[in-house]
């Protein structure tokens, strides 16, 4: 069975930082394109960032700079990154894995940009 586990999520300031993990079971994340997407309220899901299985690395536009997504092939886990977040970050995190037809989506874990 897989399993993606997000964890680190929670309450910062604007102008703070927080670092994302995502723990998977079930899988060899080294295998599979593993991502990083957000839901705001209201909004459609949208890709944050990427690690292809082939290393290459992708951001949305309005997180490059900011947010860096990393990858531990030993602990089985991908991380993101995110510095200087700003209240339009603020959203349902969920890590994503990927590899042919096959997808697998974490339960996601809140992010909280506010004063």
């Amino acid at each position: 069975q897989v399993q993606l586990v997000e964890s680190g999520g929670g309450l910062v300031q604007p102008g703070g930082s927080l670092r994302l993990s995502c723990a998977a079971s079930g899988i060899f994340t080294a295998l599979h394109h593993m991502a990083w997407y957000r839901q705001a309220p209201g909004k459609e899901r949208e890709l944050v960032a990427i690690i292809r299985s082939t290393s290459t690395i992708d951001y949305t536009d309005s997180v490059k700079g900011r947010f860096t997504i990393s990858r531990d092939n030993a602990k089985n886990s991908v991380y993101l990154q995110m510095n200087t977040l700003e209240p339009e970050d603020t959203a349902v995190y969920f890590c994503n894995a990927a590899r042919n037809e096959d997808r697998y989506w974490g339960q996601g874990t809140q992010v909280t940009v506010s004063s």
